[in-house]
């Protein structure tokens, strides 16, 4: 038996088929790039950001297949959404990037911070970006959220605050000293670290 990886279609599985071509960016083909981690356009107002990090299994390995999603606002708060009645966008900016993690386990996004966006009761909600994490294995993705430690929001959050205390760092990320606009958050699956995952 080969340990090559299948070309095509792979069999149904518990996350899958997958299509090889155009489900994350920099494959063996050149138009696969629909979906990428760099969320930004030229036209795009905001702070330029960097989160990067690392996944790691129960075990506190890292996975090195792992598929992860964001969804976010633009700067001033607004999605890139036929339900965001607000006013539109003033750029090209989708809010919607995918990437695959490396052999290190690692990933990386290139977007602009979001803005305050108001909950379904108009509550202002901290700068988040929305998380979908996908690994084998696993029979669905995990939902979760990154918050950034430089907001003054996060302490009237109203779905941080449904979060204890003590597990409200595994959503934080932490701008990297001496790095500018970087920022990090690992995503740990399982064991003592797990990241606080939501059931929507």
């Amino acid at each position: 038996m080969s340990n090559q990886r299948p070309d095509g279609i792979t069999p149904s599985q518990t996350v899958g088929p997958y299509f090889k071509y155009g489900l994350t960016p920099n494959g063996e083909y050149a138009w696969n790039d629909a979906f990428t981690n760099n969320l930004l356009t030229p036209d795009v107002s905001g702070e330029r950001i960097r989160i990067e990090g690392k996944v790691y299994d129960g075990d506190g390995a890292v996975i090195p297949d792992c598929m992860l999603e964001i969804w976010q606002a633009d700067a001033q708060g607004r999605f890139s959404d036929p339900q965001d009645k607000r006013a539109l966008p003033n750029s090209s900016f989708k809010g919607f990037g995918r990437c695959g993690t490396d052999a290190s386990g690692g990933y990386a996004f290139d977007t602009i911070k979001p803005g305050v966006v108001p909950d379904p009761d108009g509550k202002p909600q901290a700068p988040h970006i929305l998380l979908a994490v996908y690994a084998r294995g696993m029979l669905l993705h995990l939902y979760t959220r990154i918050y950034f430690d430089d907001e003054a929001g996060n302490a009237s959050d109203p779905v941080l605050a449904l979060v204890p205390a003590d597990r409200r760092t595994t959503l934080i990320a932490r701008r990297k000293a001496g790095a500018g606009h970087v920022y990090t958050l690992d995503i740990h699956l399982q064991g003592d670290n797990e990241t606080v995952f939501f059931d929507i």
